[in-house]
Formats: structure tokens, C-alpha cells, sequence
């Protein structure tokens, strides 16, 4: 049985207090479950504060991002060390505004987790293709290299495991969101290139993530596809009441052991 895992990308916003407030209302919200594992994901400013106010919970916090080395001259990064200082055992690795925005590649998606991994952090490694690689036909071949080049010589079992995020990049922030079905042939695609790379016993542990404009009106049918373990969620996860019904949906799904 895989688990379920529903993250909340706070990306750049609310002030620390803010975020107190809400990881305190969301977990209050969603005490005494079990399933799915939630996630929390704010700015760096707020990890420290919201790793405290949340600590004798099930909730847990994530940084947005992770260095490959372990000190230098790399203004505006954060490394495992300090993250691992703070009691932070979980990082976003490649999501797609870092890809667009911020120059990071497959190569550094790669070193990114290799350190978190040596580390004893689990990453959330973030895959999906743009709208114009969807439109021309190159959608398994984006996310094939993506898993070549991103997951080479990583211990994709070490600390509890990998998590995929796929994101189709055409769906983030744009209010569009893939179909279920279009959303079930990449999810399966990505977990055959897990099996392939590292074997069926592993792809089928996996958990792989849905990331592409995620709320509370679309979560339930993302979520009755075998292979949707769950979802890395932007804006919705900024709204208490949005953010639970999505938690919710994945509460509900249950997945069947995959064949090995």
C-alpha cells in the first residue's frame, strides 16, 4: 500500500505570523487522521516558527527548496545542514517555478537530491513538461529525461523514499488542470520509468504526486486514479476550508496493491 501525501506549496506568500495561524487551524482541522500524510511547505522565514507551533502534531514541514553543498558562497540558498538544524526533514527539489525562473536544471534537480538523500531529508522532486513540449508531442519524453538526468545515481529508497510531484508546467497557476485521464497516462508513464530505473517493487511504493492547479473543485476526481498518490498544492493550500476539502478527497481514496 502506498501512502498518501497531500503537500501545501505556500510558495512567496503570507507573513510568519500568518502562517502560524493557518498550520495551527490545519492541523487542529485535521487532528486525530492518520491519512494522508500533509505537508506543509512555507518560506524559509516561517520554517522555524511553524516547525515549533506545529511539533506535537502529524503535520510536517518542508523547506522549498535545498543545496547541494554544505556551506559556500551561494547567496539566497539554503543548505541541508541548516535545515537539519531546525528539526526540517523534507524539501522541494525542481519545482517548476525554480526550473522557469531561477535557471535550475535536471543536472541540478539531480544534485539537489543526492544531498538531501545523504542528508536524511525526503524530497519532493518535481517533473512535468510546458505547454508547447505537451502540444508537439513530447510529454513522455520531457518527463523520461527529467527522471534520467534527475534521479541518476540517486538511493531513490533512502529516508522513507522519493516522492514525485508531477506538475504539468501548461496547468500551474493558469487555472487549467489536466483531465483525470490525461492525468492517469503521465502518472502511469512515470511510474513504469520508476520501474524501469530502479524496478516494479519499487515503482510501485512510490508515491507520485499530482501538481497542476489543484482545488477543491477538481481534487476528487484527480484522486480516483490509481496512480495519483496524492497532490503538491499551490494557491488552494493558502485557504483553510479549500486546502481541507482537497485533504479530504485524498482521505477517501484507497489504493490497491499494485501488482509486482
Amino acid at each position: 500500500m502506498r501512502e498518501i501525501i497531500v503537500a501545501g506549496n505556500w510558495k512567496m506568500n503570507t507573513l510568519p505570523w500568518e502562517g502560524v495561524e493557518l498550520a495551527r487551524s490545519l492541523a487542529l482541522s485535521n487532528k486525530g487522521h492518520v491519512s494522508p500524510l500533509i505537508v506543509l511547505c512555507p518560506p524559509a522565514t516561517h520554517l522555524f516558527l511553524i516547525k515549533s507551533a506545529l511539533r506535537d502534531t502529524s503535520v510536517v514541514v518542508a523547506s522549498q527548496n535545498i543545496h547541494w553543498e554544505h556551506s559556500g558562497a551561494f547567496t539566497g540558498e539554503i543548505s541541508a545542514d541548516m535545515l537539519l538544524s531546525i528539526g526540517i526533514s523534507w524539501a522541494i527539489i525542481g519545482h517548476s517555478e525554480r526550473r522557469q525562473y531561477f535557471g535550475e536544471t535536471d543536472q541540478t534537480v539531480n544534485q539537489r537530491t543526492k544531498r538531501a538523500i545523504e542528508a536524511g531529508i525526503r524530497p519532493i522532486v518535481c517533473i512535468g513538461e510546458t505547454l508547447a513540449e505537451r502540444d508537439s508531442g513530447q510529454t513522455f519524453s520531457v518527463l523520461e529525461r527529467q527522471i534520467d538526468v534527475g534521479l541518476k545515481d540517486v538511493h531513490v529508497t533512502g529516508y522513507g523514499g522519493v516522492v514525485i510531484a508531477y506538475e504539468p508546467v501548461w496547468a500551474i497557476g493558469t487555472g487549467r488542470t489536466a483531465s483525470p485521464e490525461q492525468a492517469q497516462e503521465a502518472h502511469a508513464f512515470i511510474r513504469a520509468e520508476i520501474g524501469r530505473h530502479f524496478g516494479h517493487e519499487i515503482a510501485a511504493k512510490t508515491v507520485i504526486q499530482y501538481g497542476g492547479s489543484v482545488n477543491e473543485i477538481n481534487a476528487a476526481s484527480l484522486m480516483v486514479c490509481p496512480d495519483v498518490d496524492g497532490a503538491l498544492v499551490g494557491g488552494a493550500s493558502l485557504t483553510l476550508a479549500k486546502f481541507n476539502t482537497i485533504i479530504e478527497s485524498a482521505r477517501n481514496k484507497r489504493i490497491k496493491p499494485l501488482p509486482i
